[in-house]
């Protein structure tokens, strides 16, 4: 009988994946990240954002809108950033945990029409579909994480964000993330609500039962809506996907590295907002990047560049040891 001792390092794959750099080469991504965000910089039009990165170190030239952020401050940030987050369900056995390479699925969004399941005509989408939408995904066992498929294209556009959250939070026990938050201020109000379910605000930090989805404007911008929800995410000590949008021959560069480069820079940036808000905030490191057809002029979402993004991105998360979301169909 041949003894088969343990091995001290033996790394497995249990499952398909697609290793699109090595080591070193993401070090070459993250090098010209940090180069990119300093000698660069982001353009950030919020005052109350220029302040928070004026005030933890980071060079701003109001006059251009221009924040340069210290190398410095970019690693301290992913080294606050927590590893592990907890999407907490109304119910906790829709507990959802990210870390490491655990996978996990959400519906996405957010769709602007619907095909009506009784005359099968298409036609826009409503408060009442946001609701239908939630309580399909709260019986279907595949889907983890709600977050709102289709808009309420029937409610004012003011207070839309927030009639979408109503008809969600009434309607699963699951996890749900908002993706289309308008403002700062919807972003408190969508919060008090969750508060008011749970029970208040110290109950809503124990468990998190809701999480918030905001975009930097690509190419290496921060609006003041982005910068205004992130922080108010941060300092109530919620989760916040920081998901960039960059696309690969129109607002980033042609190459997938090039790309990945402009992609990490907006995240990271985001990231780095977070914890200069409030350290230790949870983030989820997010992408809808994909490239750009330079014949048809789209965005095609579910190409197959993107998927090859997809993976890239989760191995920078992965390698900031950072929970990651990516999106596609």
């Amino acid at each position: 009988m041949t003894i088969r001792n343990r091995r001290a390092h033996y790394p497995r794959k249990e499952g398909f994946s697609l290793d699109m750099f090595t080591e070193e080469e993401l070090k070459q991504i993250h090098f010209s990240t940090l180069e990119v965000l300093w000698q660069e910089g982001m353009h950030v039009n919020s005052k109350e954002a220029m302040d928070i990165f004026e005030d933890g170190g980071a060079v701003v030239d109001r006059s251009e809108g221009k924040v340069r952020i210290h190398p410095y401050m970019v690693e301290e940030a992913i080294r606050s950033a927590p590893s592990t987050i907890i999407l907490a369900g109304r119910n906790p056995k829709y507990d959802c945990v990210l870390d490491g390479s655990r996978v996990s699925f959400t519906t996405f969004g957010a769709g602007v029409s619907v095909i009506d399941p009784e005359s099968g005509e298409l036609r826009d989408s409503t408060k009442d579909d946001v609701g239908k939408t939630a309580l399909l995904a709260d019986y279907l066992e595949g889907v983890d994480v709600y977050s709102h498929a289709v808009t309420a294209r029937d409610c004012p556009s003011s207070s839309v964000d927030l009639h979408e959250a109503e008809a969600f939070l009434t309607s699963t026990s699951k996890h749900c993330q908002h993706i289309d938050l308008t403002c700062g201020e919807n972003a408190k109000k969508y919060i008090e609500m969750a508060a008011t379910i749970v029970g208040g605000m110290d109950e809503l930090r124990k468990r998190p039962i809701i999480s918030a989805l905001t975009c930097p404007q690509s190419p290496l911008q921060l609006h003041k809506e982005s910068c205004d929800i992130i922080i108010e995410f941060a300092r109530a000590g919620l989760p916040m996907n920081v998901l960039s949008m960059a696309m690969s021959g129109a607002t980033s560069p042609v190459t997938i590295a090039g790309t990945l480069v402009v992609h990490n820079a907006e995240v990271l940036s985001g990231i780095v907002l977070s914890q200069l808000a409030c350290k230790g905030a949870p983030v989820i490191y997010g992408s809808s990047t994909t490239t750009f057809d330079l014949q048809y002029a789209t965005a095609p979402v579910g190409s197959p560049e993107l998927g090859i993004c997809n993976a890239g991105v989760a191995a920078l998360a992965r390698y900031y040891m950072l929970p990651s979301y990516v999106a596609g169909s």
